[in-house]
């Protein structure tokens, strides 16, 4: 590798090196720590593999900023929370992309250290290629948590908005909501077993839990706000439910768009726009029902 005087390096560039070089050497601890906790012995081996890589990363800057770095223990201390949470693929390309040079970074560095741009492209090409090779139990189970998150925002976005506005009642909504949700949570987990077991899947039962776990956190999520509200405050409750509904379909397909590289505004834009309608539709069918059927419940 060229030999690269520090004193002809910008302030502002050795700022952006410094700054690598300090996330090489974190992920270098994070990818330790996961390879310590990984029972899979592949997995193991390619977590330790990449911590190597990564303390290696770290040498490679400090032979241009010729200083030394220590990681950043509060961001180490926040992504064990989150692998722990997410599991380590997500947290991994969360990582991959918070070490990559900013295109305004990019142009400063071709200026100053053309060959530092090849390098951090290598390293990356090269980490995620390994990362492509780990083989993650929960992310075989994403396809059981979508069909699980899907019913239950669907089905009980329309329900609830329906009922909201027919009963006028938010304890009589959520009790209604608790109910349905539970029957529907049971009735779509074993529908999810028996077609998985159909289909010769020896996971289905592992597959049925993670689809029934998805609708009943959903459930208790989007039925919380009428359970905390009073029982005539069933407009912001509805209003805080939909919020919910938004908040839990954009962190679901946030978490997909990295563990899984798919798009993120395409599918969140999709499944906010069914739940809505849905709920929409729902609410006029309640405000019909209700005038049709003279229903008060007081």
């Amino acid at each position: 590798m060229k030999e690269v005087n520090t004193l002809s390096i910008s302030d502002q560039t050795m700022r952006i090196l410094l700054k690598s070089q300090k996330d090489e050497e974190t992920g270098a601890l994070v990818y330790e720590y996961l390879s310590k906790k990984e029972k899979d012995p592949e997995n193991k081996k390619i977590l330790h593999k990449m911590a190597l890589d990564e303390a290696s990363h770290a040498k490679t800057w400090k032979s241009y900023t010729k200083k030394d770095v220590k990681a950043d223990k509060l961001k180490f201390c926040f992504v064990k929370i989150i692998s722990i949470i997410l599991g380590y693929t997500f947290t991994l390309k969360m990582i991959q992309k918070d070490e990559g040079f900013a295109q305004k970074e990019y142009e400063l560095l071709k200026q100053e250290i053309p060959e530092a741009i090849s390098i951090q492209e290598d390293e990356q090409k090269h980490e995620a290629g390994l990362i492509s090779m780990l083989d993650e139990e929960r992310l075989q189970y994403v396809g059981a948590m979508v069909l699980g998150l899907n019913d239950a925002l669907v089905e009980l976005t329309g329900a609830i908005a329906g009922l909201s506005f027919a009963l006028a009642n938010t304890k009589v909504v959520a009790l209604s909501g608790i109910v349905t949700g539970i029957s529907a949570t049971l009735s779509m987990a074993a529908s999810n077993y028996l077609a998985e077991k159909a289909d010769g899947n020896p996971h289905a039962f592992k597959s049925s839990i993670f689809t029934g776990v998805a609708y009943l956190i959903t459930v208790a999520l989007m039925v919380l706000p009428y359970l905390l509200l009073p029982q005539n405050a069933y407009v912001e409750a509805f209003l805080i439910m939909i919020g919910v509904v938004i908040l839990i379909i954009l962190v679901f397909n946030y978490y997909i768009s990295i563990a899984k590289d798919q798009p993120f505004f395409k599918n969140f834009a999709k499944m906010a726009l069914i739940s809505i309608s849905v709920a929409g539709i729902s609410y006029l069918i309640g405000i019909l029902a209700k005038n049709l059927l003279g229903i008060d419940v007081m």
